[in-house]
C-alpha cells in the first residue's frame, strides 16, 4: 500500500480504507510506504491521514525525510519507535539513503542493514519504489526479514544507476549476479 493513491481524491481515500479495512480482516500481510506526494488537500491533512494509515500496516517503510515531515524527526529510531505505536504496526523499516535501512520491530529487535557502494548515481526516481519491491518480493519468497532488506537495498542501489523509475529493476539472474559481485548471499 501506498500514500500515493488515497491522496487523489475523497473517493479514492474511501476506497484505500475500504481494501486496506478487507485486508486486515482477511490477516494479509500488508506494508505501507508513505510516498509523499503534492496530491493532498493540505499539508497537515496529509501528515495526518498518512500517519493513520500507516497504523493499519504490519510493515511500514518511511524514509528519513518523510519522517522530518510525517513526525519532526529524521532519527532513524525515533521514526521507528512513533510508527511502531500504530495500531496493527510490528515493523518498521526506515530508508536511510546510502547507510541502507534501520529495521525495528514490536518484539524489540534493531538493526541496520548495510546499503552497497553505488559509484555513479545516475536518477534516484523509482529507489524508494525498488527498495519496496525488493523487501516484499523477499518476504513472498519467505526469506528473513534481514535478508528481504538487504534486497530492497540492493534494489535500490540498482535502480538509482540507471535513468527512469524503474528501468534498474533487476531480473532474479541480475539479483544473483549483483550479490555475487558484492559478495553477498541471500539466505
Amino acid at each position: 500500500m501506498s500514500g500515493i493513491f488515497p491522496g487523489i481524491s475523497d473517493t479514492a481515500e474511501e476506497t484505500f480504507r475500504a481494501l486496506f479495512k478487507r485486508l486486515n480482516e482477511n490477516n494479509i500481510l500488508t506494508t505501507f510506504d508513505p510516498n509523499l506526494r503534492p496530491l493532498w488537500k493540505s499539508h497537515d491533512y496529509m501528515v495526518k491521514t498518512i500517519n493513520e494509515l500507516a497504523g493499519y500496516a504490519d510493515i511500514v517503510l518511511p524514509g528519513v525525510e518523510e519522517g522530518k515531515i510525517l513526525m519532526g524527526s529524521d532519527d532513524p529510531e525515533a521514526i521507528a519507535d512513533f510508527y511502531l505505536k500504530g495500531e496493527r504496526t510490528n515493523t518498521v523499516i526506515v530508508k536511510i539513503g546510502a547507510e541502507g535501512a534501520f529495521v525495528k520491530t514490536s518484539n524489540g529487535d534493531k538493526y541496520t542493514v548495510k546499503g552497497f557502494h553505488v559509484d555513479h548515481i545516475v536518477d534516484t526516481v523509482g529507489a524508494g519504489d525498488g527498495f519496496a519491491l525488493g523487501v516484499i518480493t523477499a518476504l513472498l519468497e519467505g526469506k528473513s526479514l534481514r535478508s528481504a532488506v538487504m534486497r530492497g537495498n540492493a534494489v535500490g542501489a540498482l535502480q538509482i544507476q540507471t535513468p527512469g523509475d524503474n528501468d534498474g529493476y533487476p531480473t532474479p539472474d541480475e539479483l544473483k549476479a549483483f550479490y555475487t559481485q558484492e559478495g553477498v548471499a541471500e539466505d
